[in-house]
């Protein structure tokens, strides 16, 4: 069928459907997002519109990347009901073509999408995020809410240093960290001093901090150009106890996952998001067959209404369970590889269900 005149037409349908839909959510989300980034940071010191347009650039593939679900959804919705309401589909049918034979272009177009996504879109939004991040910490992101509830920190101990790092941003693979935060304790566990750098490099044996606010108990701030903080760390153990695994690409996380379990770390995270992006082609698949389940039904000028809600509720469902178990994959409660794939399976086996009713009673 894919590869009939038919299959290539429904094919081109549905692809350039999906190009419009990522072009109308591209630009929704484009400005949404840029105004929440100006009204977040419009009280920072580096803060200026040409950053804000810049930061809204690199955020909007990771924030895009979450959407591609419900691109699939209405997608596949929206070129049915479209071939519907054509009587396209009628003739279709009474060609003798089965709903299964002309879903071919559909799911096959849904899942390259899903392919597209994991090969394409998802390291460009592994890189943005990282350069978004960067860029607030530059801003001065320190002064940001949002920023200072995701902080990640680390702990070391050098001698008789019991020091606690926070850093805003990790660049140069563990190498370098941006807008620093060093807590020291004694002995007995008790704070002694702090350190606010905005930035620290990991060099041989020692953390190189600059632009250095050094507050003791007792004593008034002082500000230093550079300080050293003594450390047996090294940049991979850094980068695996601060970087985030959804700003980790597609590619990396099996290696990732691997160094990080040389140094014992979880790696829940890293394989739930392993294993989401490894079954989002699927994923694309169930939307594409949920929508064939409330969009197939022939009707003229009265379908819309009930098709719309009954689809986003389904895709509605879909999201949030997907949410939900891929929170408990990262957690640990529940195995990775079933938080990935336990929806998708569920969706699947829901929508063929469905459309096995429907059309072969």
């Amino acid at each position: 069928m894919i590869f009939s005149t038919l299959g290539r037409y429904f094919f081109r349908r549905y692809a350039m459907t999906t190009f419009w839909f990522l072009t109308g959510i591209f630009s929704l989300i484009f400005i949404i997002d840029f105004s929440e980034v100006s009204n977040r940071l419009a009280a920072l010191p580096g803060y200026s519109l040409g950053a804000a347009f810049l930061m809204t650039t690199f955020r909007i593939p990771m924030i895009l990347q979450e959407t591609v679900p419900f691109v699939a959804l209405f997608s596949g919705m929206a070129a049915l009901i479209s071939l519907n309401r054509r009587y396209e589909l009628v003739v279709t049918r009474a060609a003798g073509i089965s709903v299964w034979q002309f879903l071919q272009p559909f799911v096959i177009g849904a899942f390259l999408f899903g392919v597209l996504t994991v090969i394409a879109l998802n390291p460009i939004a592994a890189w943005g995020t990282k350069a978004a991040e960067a860029l607030e910490a530059e801003l001065g992101g320190s002064s940001s809410s949002r920023s200072a509830m995701s902080i990640p920190w680390l702990r070391q101990i050098y001698g008789d240093d019991d020091t606690i790092i926070g850093a805003r941003s990790v660049q140069d693979n563990g190498a370098t960290l941006l807008n620093v935060a060093v807590i020291h304790f004694n002995p007995q566990g008790v704070i002694v001093s702090r350190q606010d750098a905005a930035s620290a490099k990991l060099e041989d044996g020692y953390w190189l901090l600059n632009n250095v606010t050094e507050t003791r108990n007792g004593e008034l701030p002082r500000r230093l150009e550079t300080a050293q903080l003594r450390t047996n760390l090294k940049p991979e153990f850094v980068e695996e106890a601060l970087t985030k695994a959804d700003s980790i690409q597609f590619f990396d996380l099996l290696h990732k996952i691997e160094v990080a379990k040389s140094f014992g770390f979880s790696t829940a995270g890293m394989e739930t998001q392993f294993h989401s992006m490894l079954s989002l082609p699927l994923l694309l698949v169930a939307m594409t067959l949920i929508a064939a389940s409330v969009s197939l039904k022939f009707s003229r000028f009265n379908q819309s209404r009930s098709v719309i809600l009954g689809g986003i509720l389904s895709g509605f469902v879909l999201y949030v369970v997907t949410v939900l178990v891929k929170a408990f994959g990262n957690s640990g409660v529940v195995p990775p590889f079933v938080a990935a794939w336990l929806p998708v399976v569920v969706a699947m086996a829901l929508g063929s269900t469905i459309l096995l009713h429907e059309e072969d009673g």
